[in-house]
């Protein structure tokens, strides 16, 4: 589990094509001492297995293998050697809630329609597939390439979101542009109330 609050922008180092997937090395900031094999961490919002650990001049480094499936739902498939993405460790048991409960399991993908500079904060609007917009709800949650975000307004299977200075610089979302793809996860009570609903 983990809570939306980036901790880290990662770098991909390298990326290698599996017989059913892709493996990437990832330099990080997070010192490896610390990260044991096997350990989950939230990668651009999509919780990855650490399989490997080491270090270079830079700092430290983890590889992850994403699946096929993994692949075709999320927007790993367009990550590259210098791709940078947000981090964040999972959640202990001790640890502040900052953000909501997220999974890491990633539910679809947005595209950045529209990006308005407002002073130093910035508007976004996004697009979402029709079967996910029913899940997302003004002044509602959702995770965005692993940031826990609140909805401001809703239309159809559009919706907006302001993000404040801080968050712009201390994530990739600074960087974003409109015709990105980001990785949505949905609030994990709306899909269990969509589910019991449907029963």
């Amino acid at each position: 589990m983990f809570t939306g609050i980036i901790t880290d922008v990662g770098e991909v180092l390298t990326t290698s094509d599996l017989a059913a997937g892709r493996r990437f090395e990832i330099a990080t900031a997070y010192d490896p001492e610390t990260i044991a094999i096997g350990a989950s961490i939230a990668c651009a919002g999509t919780c990855l297995t650490v399989i490997e650990l080491g270090t270079t001049q830079g700092g430290g480094w983890f590889a992850v293998e994403a699946s096929t499936e993994t692949l075709e739902r999320t927007a790993l498939g367009s990550w590259e050697t210098g791709t940078r993405i947000n981090l964040e460790r999972a959640l202990r048991a001790s640890d502040e809630l900052g953000g909501h409960i997220v999974t890491g399991h990633i539910d679809g993908v947005a595209e950045i329609i529209g990006r308005a500079d407002e002073g130093d904060m910035a508007k976004f609007t996004f697009a979402v597939p029709d079967d996910l917009a029913r899940f997302i709800a003004e002044k509602g949650s959702v995770a965005l390439d692993g940031t826990s975000l609140t909805v401001n307004t809703v239309e159809g299977a559009t919706f907006t979101i302001m993000l404040i200075p801080h968050t712009l610089q201390v994530t990739t979302w600074g960087e974003k542009k409109v015709g990105d793809h980001v990785n949505l996860e949905i609030d994990l009570m709306a899909r269990y109330l969509a589910r019991l609903q449907s029963a």
